[in-house]
């Protein structure tokens, strides 16, 4: 029963919850007008103390095919939270005027905090480097529509694998399910954490490899999951100025690949995707934006109790 239930990291989320909400996303990208009043008299608080714009419209605009309503903020300088006020009171405050909230911070566990003081359900949509399972549930959406399934995969995770919330989320759902192998593409720099690796992934017995080159590893992959590899992570220019161009995906890369390997990527991208690639079949990355709006919806309706 998912109704009333809080959502801080994928696992608070059974296999068999992650299929349910699934198949329920699938139901509303295949009738959409069906689910038009079912959140009707219902409000969503999007709390936003961190800038974005393609997961608060995402929430916004599932919230609103849903017939529901939305109120609240994408700039914390706009709050009281400027003058000083915690958490916890916003939280209760917001959480006496609407049915279900969506928040990003920029500090791990704030989601975690939130729901200890809010009577409503709390949907994590970001809090730091640690999770993000909405992003979560919309790669698995979009894995399962375009892969046919969970399971049996060779995942690959490139760029940013130290601080990338998104693949720390989707690498510990992905987990869950039997026969997946992850390959981890990464500079030593940004390597994935050790409490992935360790807690999560030696324990469920899933085969992983780690290395620095995309091309060596490429022909292997039935899904590419990019992510940017960020300057500002560096200590020595002259390691990022080396690395940079191994983790741009453009088209000889993609030559490399199976013909069906799709690639994934959570937005936004700067330049470690070539344009060129956009119109390759197996760029599905903004295909998965469109199923984060339906996975996102499927998500309200059974927090709220609408399904």
């Amino acid at each position: 029963m998912l109704k009333g239930r809080s959502l801080i990291q994928p696992s608070d989320l059974s296999v068999g919850e992650i299929e349910e909400i699934c198949s329920l996303a699938e139901q509303m990208i295949v009738d959409p007008i069906a689910f038009n009043d079912v959140c009707r008299g219902k409000i969503l608080a999007t709390l936003f103390f961190e800038p974005s714009t393609r997961t608060r419209l995402s929430f916004e605009a599932a919230m609103l095919h849903l017939g529901g309503a939305v109120e609240g903020f994408a700039d914390a300088s706009y709050t009281s939270s400027t003058k000083g006020e915690t958490l916890a009171d916003t939280i209760r405050v917001v959480s006496s005027y609407v049915d279900v909230i969506a928040m990003r911070s920029p500090k791990e566990g704030a989601a975690l905090v939130a729901s200890q003081y809010s009577p409503v359900p709390v949907i994590n949509a970001g809090d730091g480097g640690h999770f993000h399972p909405t992003q979560t549930l919309t790669d698995l959406l979009t894995i399962r529509r375009l892969q046919g399934g969970f399971e049996g995969h060779t995942v690959g995770f490139c760029g940013d694998l130290k601080f990338g919330r998104t693949v720390h989320s989707l690498a510990q759902a992905m987990s869950r399910y039997p026969r997946n192998k992850f390959i981890f593409i990464s500079p030593k720099e940004l390597s994935v954490p050790e409490y992935i690796t360790e807690d999560i992934l030696k324990p469920a017995g899933i085969e992983y490899i780690e290395t620095e080159k995309l091309e060596d590893v490429i022909g292997d992959l039935d899904i590419l999951y990019m992510t940017r590899v960020q300057k500002e992570r560096f200590f020595n220019e002259q390691d990022y100025i080396r690395l940079k161009d191994s983790y741009i995906l453009n088209s000889a890369k993609m030559k490399m690949a199976k013909s069906d390997m799709i690639v994934l990527h959570p937005l936004p991208r700067v330049n470690e995707i070539a344009v060129e690639v956009d119109n390759d079949p197996r760029a599905a990355y903004f295909k998965q934006v469109k199923y984060g709006m339906y996975a996102r919806m499927a998500l309200i309706a059974k927090l709220t109790g609408a399904l």
